[in-house]
């Protein structure tokens, strides 16, 4: 049994499919058809709604934290204890919401298809950043197309309905709210089965660990941004889930002087402050990891289990030293990254093991760090290459390196005759040159529909060679990123 508020009801629901998505829910089981489907893979935000949670303040007491998620990407066990809204729950008797109006006042709306969508990021936006700027609304929208508008009309729809935002009914309603979702949040571990398929709901790091080991076949997740795709695309269901976004363990983000600390099933957007406040380029690069929609959902742990070549983030904290606390039963070890990919979709996860955090060095005194990543769109794209710098030099000499790549190898993997090429030796344009043709050792990249393989390994070289420029010559970083 699962349950959560649709809206402002209380739902209870006992036998629904775990593969089914929130969007299929709506459509199909509630007819709540304002959600609608687009592109069914997390691109184009037509299914957009927000997920409202328990989220601790800063003096301890909970507190509502409203987040946009594409329902396309979101199973729906992973409702339970959250309340749902939807574009239908926003006018109230008979009147406009504040973000609705404002999409009407400014003409944001034509055909309407991908409205609902639009209204459901902003009005997200309203509740968090009241008096959001250009830039925030162009980032709260990144993950919603539109053919019609041409965009400018949407954004000032937003500029307008951020500016002076009007008390609605969630807001009147937010400390029954909080008693509900408390409420439910006490009742512990829960579970949905349909008598085909079964997701387990764990609430602490103990139950998880005990289920996972008497069940290690089943599917692991907290955002579903991947994994949903099985389901929607390949028609794949899965017979035994285990979701993770209720084990507080794995949640949250610690910083002590020596690593940040990032429990697995933290998302993406709750990792950028403390990664972007040490490693800049690392928080460059999450603005441009999908959408805000894919980022809130989305995880660490999440991004780097799935082994895929081409994740975003593998790339970056391979060059930066990154390890995993991996757990089995009652059974702690710590792994580098570097140890944890094996293969195309292979890791070295023991059956029943799972990752518990993600540990990230901070940096040491001198040590730079670059991160590229280049792909056919600036925003909500796949990287054909990702590269990682990490880079101490004494003296005008490498001291030290680290350089990784995502897209050039069936794993994201470390250059180390490229490493080899430069340590120890002058970071000058001819030292650069020579470790160039060492990265032709250490890849022999695919073509595919992003890229062809001399493509790849061309920006592999141009990226250590920007990477130079950059070092050399910190003034040029703002018109060389233009490019990238």
């Amino acid at each position: 049994m699962i349950q959560f508020l649709l809206n402002h009801t209380l739902c209870t629901e006992h036998r629904l499919d775990p593969n089914l998505t929130v969007l299929a829910y709506l459509r199909e089981h509630r007819n709540i058809r304002g959600t609608k489907e687009g592109c069914g893979s997390g691109d184009c935000g037509a299914c957009t709604v927000v997920l409202g949670e328990l989220a601790p303040h800063a003096d301890g007491a909970p507190t509502l934290r409203y987040r946009s998620v594409n329902a396309c990407l979101t199973l729906v066990a992973s409702l339970h204890g959250k309340q749902l809204i939807t574009v239908e729950a926003l006018k109230q008797q008979g009147q406009l919401h504040s973000v609705q109006q404002a999409m009407v006042d400014c003409h944001g709306s034509q055909c309407g298809f991908c409205t609902p969508g639009f209204v459901m990021s902003l009005f997200a936006l309203q509740k968090n950043r009241p008096g959001a700027d250009t830039p925030a609304i162009q980032e709260a929208l990144g993950g919603n197309l539109c053919r019609c508008t041409g965009y400018r009309p949407i954004v000032q729809a937003g500029l307008q309905a951020c500016a002076q935002p009007v008390a609605d009914r969630f807001d009147a309603l937010e400390a029954q709210t909080l008693a509900q979702l408390q409420g439910i949040a006490q009742q512990g571990l829960a579970e949905l089965d349909n008598g085909s398929a079964h997701c387990l709901i764990p609430t602490t790091v103990d139950e998880l660990a005990t289920a996972y080991a008497q069940a290690p076949a089943a599917r692991l997740f907290a955002g579903s941004t991947d994994l949903a795709l099985e389901v929607t695309q390949l028609h794949k269901p899965l017979g035994a889930m285990i979701y993770l976004g209720h084990v507080a363990e794995l949640r949250g983000v610690t910083v002590n002087e020596q690593v940040i600390d990032i429990g697995a099933a933290t998302p993406l957007t709750d990792c950028y402050t403390a990664l972007a406040e040490d490693y800049p380029d690392f928080g460059a690069l999450l603005h441009r990891f999908a959408s805000l929609q894919v980022r809130n959902q989305g995880t660490l742990g999440g991004n780097i289990g799935n082994a895929s070549p081409i994740g975003d983030c593998p790339p970056l904290l391979l060059a930066l030293g990154a390890s995993l606390v991996l757990r089995q039963g009652a059974v702690q070890r710590t792994l580098p990254l570097e140890d944890f990919y094996l293969g195309y979709r292979i890791t070295a996860r023991q059956p029943g093991e799972f990752i518990e955090r993600v540990h990230v060095p901070r940096p040491l005194p001198g040590e730079q760090f670059k991160a590229y990543k280049v792909a056919k769109r600036l925003d909500d794209d796949i990287s054909a290459v990702c590269a990682a710098f990490s880079l101490t030099l004494d003296q005008g000499r490498v001291a030290g390196i680290r350089i990784a790549y995502g897209g050039m190898a069936a794993i994201p993997k470390r250059a180390q005759a490229c490493e080899s090429a430069l340590l120890g030796r002058p970071w000058t344009t001819a030292t650069v040159e020579h470790a160039c043709q060492a990265l032709a050792d250490d890849f022999t990249p695919l073509s595919d529909m992003r890229a062809s393989r001399a493509y790849r390994l061309l920006v592999a070289q141009n990226l250590l060679r920007k990477c130079l420029l950059e070092t050399l010559t910190p003034e040029l970083n703002l018109r060389v990123a233009a490019h990238v």
